[in-house]
């Protein structure tokens, strides 16, 4: 417990250092991205680690995120992205619950196939509601948080790197008392034996709709950050590409773990900007690698690293 508390204080203090003193933009590029990821991947790793369910959809709330702040902060609203961003999350939220109350009670590959659809469906919006979401071009021209401008030193990435940061920490932080309170232990409960929690009184329809809902408002958050970030939108938010990303960020790392998805996010981050060298095998050296990862460590790198060092981790999780 304060093992993992103090680890991912211990990423964020490095992350605000980093964006802090690193001059090259590529590099800052790289942590804007592993903040981005480590944001959606620990949103995942609610349902798939402490629910036990796994939804291939969860890149709808994502890019329900993104377009919701995209649309908020156009010429025509004019929000600004200090309330945008919160609403986008919210609005993800909202649609969490709905879907939620529909796929949670159903079990195995049904809950799957009803979360894909849905981001398919909102794929197929996207890319055909002109009107709206200027279809297929997309929305571009997102601007970036008003107090870039008001602060010189905030120009450019990094300020980008010090609102992930901020946000990363309001993950860490909603993460981390829903994982230790009453309801993370009732749907770790329900993961183990939905039986057995029925048996002691848990509801296991309101407690994983809470944790879903919970994780469908940090999906949005990542998904405003990363539209903000880009300072463009388009219907491939919803694509199958960032499910697989994150699935394979919560997997190397470590499911059921909240410092997992942070190691998984810098591993597949780096990983992703080293492989770009190797162009057409990138994609397959990189496949070969989670493959190995996935062979020998099938709980994750946390998982492993559990095993290995046993008697470290029970005296940290007892300092």
């Amino acid at each position: 417990m304060k093992f993992e508390r103090n680890v991912l204080a211990g990423f964020l203090v490095v992350s605000v250092l980093l964006g802090i003193f690193l001059r090259n933009d590529y590099l800052l590029h790289i942590l804007v991205m592993v903040l981005m990821y480590a944001i959606l991947a620990s949103s995942l790793n609610l349902i798939v680690g402490y629910v036990g369910e796994f939804p291939l959809g969860h890149v709808a709330f994502f890019g329900l995120g993104a377009y919701t702040v995209a649309l908020l902060s156009t010429p025509a609203v004019g929000l600004p992205l200090a309330a945008a961003i919160p609403l986008a999350a919210l609005v993800a939220a909202v649609f969490g619950w709905l879907i939620g109350r529909i796929t949670l009670r159903l079990n195995g590959p049904f809950f799957v196939i009803i979360t894909l659809a849905f981001a398919e469906v909102l794929r197929l919006l996207a890319g055909n509601w002109v009107a709206l979401t200027n279809g297929p071009m997309g929305i571009a021209g997102i601007p970036h948080p008003a107090v870039f401008d008001l602060l010189p030193w905030l120009a450019g990435k990094r300020g980008f790197v010090m609102l992930g940061a901020a946000l990363l920490a309001i993950t860490f932080f909603v993460g981390y008392r829903l994982v230790y309170s009453s309801a993370g232990r009732a749907a770790v409960t329900l993961r183990e034996n939905r039986y057995v929690a029925q048996s002691v009184g848990i509801d296991p329809f309101r407690y994983s709709l809470f944790v879903f809902v919970v994780a469908a408002f940090l999906a949005g958050l990542s998904g405003a950050y990363y539209a903000t970030y880009i300072s463009f939108v388009g219907p491939e938010v919803f694509s199958f590409p960032f499910t697989a990303t994150m699935i394979i960020i919560v997997l190397l790392g470590g499911k059921g773990s909240l410092i997992g998805p942070v190691l998984g996010a810098v591993i597949v981050t780096l990983l992703e900007a080293y492989l770009r060298e190797f162009n057409e095998l990138r994609l397959s050296l990189f496949g070969l690698i989670v493959m190995a990862v996935v062979l020998f460590a099938p709980d994750g790198v946390m998982g492993y690293a559990r095993q290995r060092f046993q008697s470290f981790f029970k005296e940290a999780g007892h300092a």
